[in-house]
């Protein structure tokens, strides 16, 4: 039935630009610009590979509350299917971006994010996909302990997995994640998260430790560009030029466009390209996915910069 099932958290991102570095408490302090958009890792990389043509099944849990109501229309405007959504009585989640130029606070407010456990998981509909991927493992706290299970059921549906851990914010990087390193097809972290995953000091050493477990890891640089390991091989992608106006959801950007590649077996070099090109696009509007709702835009920078799908080809599908 799909190309992708994902299931994860779904919350608004609510981001504040041009504040102070460092900013003083009992102060009032302005900001220069405000946006809210459709945040957490797992909804806008459903949206955006949804936008790009990918077939999609979408679980989460949400709040009934206001927020909620918005970060799932949101999300539904790009054509995931929705239909096995849970709604929660607790406050759908929040993060606060506080943009200092190049850097940035970021805080959240779980809400339903770490609620959602394999009893809301219709485990059925998301085996009736080629492909099950999972975002932020470590806000998914009542879903880890089932993970490793979870994940051995699917594989042995026949999916394959990725996985893209996002940051621990307790810096641990421990837990399921060691076990779950032996079941994932994919990797799909940032330079300083292999290093953690890893435990290892440079992103050489990380990749080289991980490539032992792990088929496919794909390396997300930044400004760098991207680089894929697979086996004994390595696929390096130069970075698309562009001037970033905001970089939030970059990562989970870069993802869609490389899975969706991945999925339609296009070589790694082209997946890290078009997994670059979709990241430099996410940054050209305010979080994550407004570039993608924009499809005049949207279709235009895709094919500005060659990515190697025809959306318009993937949308006839």
């Amino acid at each position: 039935m799909f190309d992708i099932t994902i299931a994860g958290e779904i919350n608004l991102d609510l981001i504040l630009y041009g504040l102070p570095q460092p900013m003083p408490v009992e102060r009032e302090l302005l900001a220069s610009d405000f946006q809210m958009t459709l945040g957490g890792s797992s909804a806008i990389l459903a949206h955006n590979v949804a936008v790009l043509g990918a077939r999609v099944g979408f679980i989460t849990l949400a709040g009934e509350d206001e927020l909620g109501k918005v970060a799932l229309a949101r999300l539904g405007e790009s054509g995931a299917d929705l239909s096995r959504v849970k709604n929660s009585g607790k406050t759908t989640g929040v993060t606060m971006l506080l943009s200092h130029g190049a850097e940035r606070h970021i805080l959240t407010y779980p809400g339903t994010m770490s609620d959602m456990s394999l009893h809301d998981l219709d485990v059925e509909y998301l085996k009736a996909s080629r492909h099950f991927h999972l975002s932020s493992l470590f806000l998914q706290r009542s879903l880890a302990p089932d993970l490793p299970a979870f994940f051995r059921e699917l594989k042995g549906a026949g999916l394959t997995i990725s996985l893209d851990t996002n940051d621990d914010p307790e810096d641990l990087w421990g837990g399921v994640l060691e076990e779950l390193l032996d079941l994932v097809d994919i990797l799909l972290p940032n330079e300083a998260e292999i290093c953690r995953i890893a435990k290892r000091d440079s992103l050489e050493e990380a990749i080289e430790a991980l490539s032992r477990r792990v088929p496919y890891i794909a390396v997300k640089l930044g400004p760098r560009g991207s680089v894929v390991q697979a086996g004994g091989k390595r696929y390096a992608a130069a970075p698309v030029a562009v001037t970033a106006v905001d970089t939030i959801g970059a990562g989970d950007s870069f993802n869609a466009g490389f899975l969706l590649s991945w999925l339609r077996g296009l070589p790694l070099d082209e997946c890290a390209r078009a997994g670059n090109i979709t990241g430099a696009l996410s940054t050209q509007r305010p979080g994550g996915t407004e570039a993608f709702r924009d499809h005049e835009f949207m279709d235009r920078f895709l094919k500005q910069h060659g990515f190697p799908i025809s959306t318009l080809e993937l949308q006839a599908e």
